[in-house]
């Protein structure tokens, strides 16, 4: 019944879901960071909410103790709002309102039992999954940020609200700040990385948006034709929610290839023994995102639109900094509105990584723009 439903909806696409009539919101959702510090000699704050709350209370977000660790729950007078799990830097939510008056959840999340009967673990949502590189005192250095403290908090909910975070390595090379900034119909995640070592150094990994679809049998991503793009295995993230027959594919012989996509380190795609006929060049511009797919695109435009026809809405994906796009489905074989009804969209540095020299500052980003209203 639902599948039929879906295919027989006469859906019409407004001109404003394209994504070459949605270049004008890149510039409006731009962060505006202040100047970078070097702040590796300054103790990070705790992440208490009792201690957040009273340090940053009436500024549009509030703070809730989860366990040991709390939430940031960002909200505007519009009804846009977004929830930031700390110190993971997770956003499990983010709210707008669409054109039937109501506000919809355009976030996947999935919560389940952590390893060895631990405590609940919560994947998904948007997420900066990233690994820096360098050479340290003691011979080459890999480090990913993973506890992030609050640095500011900007901004009032009738206007914008801004997250800072920030994050180091215990060498003291690399400062990364992660800014989470809710505007009206715009959600911004924004690194900014100062490399204060001698040396040059890498950056690799992504910036994962789980949207929430009704089923990928009904979603459609436009703007891709002629972009070129590889095919890879899904690489593994402590972020990612991975369908269960992932897990048994690994088993029946690609756990091998997987083993180069786990967490310690991303690496160039020639590194993986893969040929060059794995490249092609994407000839869809209304691509159906139905088959199970784990692609990275290397000419993607600045801004995707991925439409969702069951739930009738859109989310425009806008970049900054990154060249690559990946882009995942899990097919849909699932059910329709289950927890593995989504599609996975990273602004990333996957296959080529960014380089940093001393004394440096890289700055990427994701935006995603609501234009349901």
């Amino acid at each position: 019944m639902a599948c039929n439903a879906l295919s027989s909806l006469n859906f019409v696409v407004p001109k404003h879901f394209l994504f070459s009539d949605s270049l004008h919101y890149a510039a409006r959702s731009r962060l505006a960071l202040p100047p970078p510090s070097r702040v590796a000699s300054i103790p990070l704050p705790p992440t208490s909410a009792d201690y957040l709350a009273g340090e940053f209370s009436g500024r549009g977000v509030a703070f809730e103790a989860i366990g040991d660790d709390c939430v940031a729950r960002l909200s505007l007078d519009d009804g846009s709002s977004a929830v930031l799990m700390l110190p993971r830097g997770l956003v499990t939510s983010y709210k707008a309102p669409m054109w039937h008056g109501a506000r919809m959840e355009l976030l996947q999340t999935v919560v389940s039992e952590g390893e060895d009967g631990g405590g609940a673990e919560v994947r998904g949502g948007v997420c900066v999954d990233v690994s820096v590189e360098g050479d340290g005192e003691g011979g080459r250095v890999s480090w990913r940020p993973r506890d992030w403290a609050v640095r500011d908090v900007r901004g009032n909910s009738g206007d914008s609200v801004q997250v800072e975070l920030i994050s180091r390595d215990s060498e003291g090379m690399v400062d990364v700040r992660y800014v989470l900034t809710l505007r009206e119909q715009v959600l911004s995640t924004e690194m900014e990385v100062s490399n204060s070592g001698t040396t040059t150094v890498e950056l690799r990994g992504s910036i994962l948006s789980h949207l929430n679809v009704s089923t990928p049998d009904a979603t459609y991503a436009v703007g891709l034709e002629g972009s070129d793009f590889f095919r890879r295995p899904p690489f593994s993230s402590s972020f990612r929610i991975v369908p269960p027959e992932f897990d048994q594919k690994s088993k029946l012989g690609l756990g091998k290839l997987w083993e180069k996509f786990k967490p310690q380190g991303f690496a160039s795609g020639n590194d993986y023994g893969m040929e060059d006929e794995m490249e092609g060049e994407e000839d869809d511009n209304y691509k159906r995102l139905t088959d199970e797919m784990s692609l990275i695109y290397t000419s993607a435009p600045t801004n995707l639109t991925i439409i969702d026809r069951g739930r009738r809405n859109s989310v425009v994906v806008g970049k900054d900094g990154y060249d690559e796009l990946y882009l995942y489905s899990p097919g849909s074989q699932h059910e329709h509105y289950s927890k593995y009804a989504y599609i996975c969209v990273g602004q990333s540095a996957l296959l080529k990584p960014v380089v940093i020299g001393p004394g440096e500052v890289w700055i990427g980003g994701q935006h995603l723009h609501n234009p349901n209203v």
